[in-house]
């Protein structure tokens, strides 16, 4: 019978149904996520992925989810990559970047590793176990597998261990490759072995450091038969030579180089030789091949201090490096170390002029302001206009795509006041004007760190440098050729930039300039805000006396006329009337000009 009782039953159990149906497992969201996406039902399958999400997962537990259905979970991978539902994609991207954090967790996990390495001794099965589980590891595993082969009391597990360290592959090139400094002799021997059974380039240089600089015949031995299993030309390369093309590898981010991809970091493996170990050192992917392009360069110059361009290619990266730092990069280099700028300083002109034609080359801005900024600081017009091979790559960077680049080698090479004629002078003058030019208040618009800032600041050091130009009087760089701007910045928002280009003006010899140099003097908008400030129309009727002692008198009768309605009116500020008095005296004009100031002044 149908009474309340067994109503307020079913009310409860539905309400338990319901309740329970809003907190399943991790797994059952996983497993619904999977079927809904595979059927089609991505609606569904959106609120299962954002559950999942929220539940802020293990990562090992859901990469444990994703293999019992491998199928499913390649299916995800294509539903990422097509993206037939833009929102479910970004969901999916996520929960696939989980399952790698899982990924990474499980095979660097010391624990297992190091069980792992001991199961290499227990039996044949064993060892390929072991083996498929230490391959997994990658570059984890090594340090592991060398700490057994340095300790004496672990002997009867070397064979197999020896057997099995080549069988990591390519991700242990680099943990092997630095632990080539180690002192034990059976770790060291084991390394070149295994680098020559692995036979892969990346290992060509190290090996050959070994067979050219090691002061073991046992160990320079073993490295030539490993060189042999890979490249037996490498052996006619010098270690320097192997090291420079591997950097360069590194510094193009060549994809057989590549980290694992299961982390948003790298390591970066180094021998420390007092603990008598590797130390493996995170760093963010983004600028990883750039550290290790400086590491192998570093490692050519121990090879050869000669190689030069091993120099050039370090300055580079480590430009390159800065342009992709997360806060972190000194973090890896240490307390006290130089920036970038600060080395680049302090290498030869020739260095740094290999760097500034690679940036030129690769279109890399970051790299090629850095480089121009350098020698900008040290280098004078020799140095500048420096011919590396068939190129001068301070020139070529007139012409390089983003402005600061242009503007930099621009100023660069007005500021060190050439002397001897070359085509591109009028490239320079653009670059100079240009960059005056620019409107401070449309940076806003553009990119590339183009700000309001950075626009004020080139424009005032190419006023600087433009009227550095004019008082030396350059014999090379034609600033008649910017005299339009020029003349239009003396209308400019910015009294500094006024200033400059009234006093550049005064050198040109041209009616049109002087008489700029006067209407910017003359125009009552120049009045300073600030009285303690720059003043734009005492400083324009200073260089209006210059133009004329250089250039005589090309003023209008109008203009003279203001000049001297100026200089009577007993209204007018006096350091102003002053200045207008130096200029309308500079003006050499007739006798009867003068006879009018005399008179009008007189008190008889």
């Amino acid at each position: 019978m149908f009474n309340k009782k067994t109503a307020a039953l079913i009310l409860i159990a539905g309400l338990f149904i319901i309740t329970t149906g809003f907190s399943q497992t991790l797994s059952e969201d996983w497993k619904d996520y999977l079927h809904y996406t595979t059927i089609g039902r991505f609606d569904l399958a959106k609120g299962c992925a954002r559950r999942v999400l929220d539940s802020q997962p293990d990562p090992v537990e859901l990469l444990n989810l994703s293999k019992e259905n491998p199928k499913g979970y390649e299916f995800l991978l294509k539903i990422k990559e097509v993206a037939p539902d833009k929102e479910l994609a970004g969901l999916t991207g996520q929960l696939l970047d989980i399952i790698e954090q899982g990924n990474f967790v499980r095979r660097s996990d010391p624990g297992i590793i190091i069980e792992e390495v001991k199961r290499l001794s227990s039996t044949e099965r064993g060892w390929l176990i072991a083996v498929k589980r230490l391959q997994d590891a990658g570059e984890y595993a090594i340090p592991f597998m060398l700490n057994a082969l340095a300790d004496p009391s672990r002997g009867a597990e070397f064979e197999n261990i020896a057997r099995a360290l080549p069988q990591i592959g390519r991700d242990s090139i680099r943990p092997l490759a630095a632990s080539l400094q180690a002192n034990n002799i059976n770790v060291k021997s084991q390394t070149i072995t295994a680098l020559g059974e692995i036979k892969y380039p990346q290992s060509l240089a190290y090996l050959k450091y070994v067979y050219e600089k090691d002061s073991s015949p046992e160990m320079r031995e073993l490295a030539g038969k490993s060189i042999m299993r890979i490249d037996p030309a490498a052996l006619r390369v010098p270690a320097a030579q192997l090291f420079y093309q591997l950097a360069e590898s590194y510094y193009y981010h060549a994809q057989s180089l590549s980290p694992a991809e299961d982390a948003p970091t790298a390591n970066i493996w180094l021998w420390d030789s007092q603990q008598r170990r590797l130390n493996s050192n995170l760093v963010a992917k983004e600028y990883f091949y750039e550290l290790m392009a400086m590491q192998t360069c570093e490692w050519a110059l121990k090879a050869d201090p000669s190689f030069g361009p091993a120099i050039g290619l370090w300055i580079a990266s480590f430009f390159k490096a800065e342009s992709a730092d997360d806060g972190k990069l000194y973090e890896y280099l240490g307390d006290g170390h130089l920036d970038a700028h600060e080395y680049a300083t302090m290498a030869g002109v020739e260095y740094l002029h290999q760097a500034l034609a690679r940036a030129i080359r690769d279109k890399n801005a970051y790299v090629a302001l850095g480089v121009i900024e350098a020698l900008s600081t040290t280098a004078g017009e020799k140095s500048l206009l420096y011919r590396f091979g068939m190129e001068q790559p301070l020139i070529q960077a007139l012409s390089f795509g983003d402005k600061k680049v242009r503007y930099s080698a621009a100023i660069s090479i007005a500021a060190a006041g050439p002397k001897e004629p070359f085509v591109e002078s009028k490239l320079v003058v653009a670059n100079l004007a240009e960059a005056i030019a620019q409107a401070p208040q449309a940076a806003a618009e553009d990119t590339e760190g183009w700000n309001e800032e950075t626009a004020n600041d080139y424009a005032l050091r190419a006023a600087t440098v433009m009227h550095e130009l004019a008082l030396t009087r350059n014999p090379v760089i034609d600033l008649s050729l910017a005299q339009n701007v020029l003349v239009g910045a003396t209308r400019d928002d910015r009294p500094q930039i006024q200033i400059l280009v009234g006093e550049t003006l005064a050198y040109l010899k041209s009616p049109v300039a002087q008489r700029a140099i006067a209407e910017m003097a003359l125009n009552t908008d120049n009045n300073p805000e600030d009285p303690n400030g720059p003043n734009v129309r005492v400083s324009a009727f200073y260089s209006l006396a210059t133009s004329a002692k250089l250039n005589a008198n090309l003023l209008d009768d109008t203009i003279i006329d203001s000049i001297y309605e100026l200089i009577k009116s007993e209204q007018g500020d006096s350091e102003l009337r002053t200045a207008a008095s130096t200029a309308y005296g500079a003006l050499n004009l007739p006798s009867q000009k003068v006879k009018d100031l005399i008179l009008d002044q007189s008190k008889s």
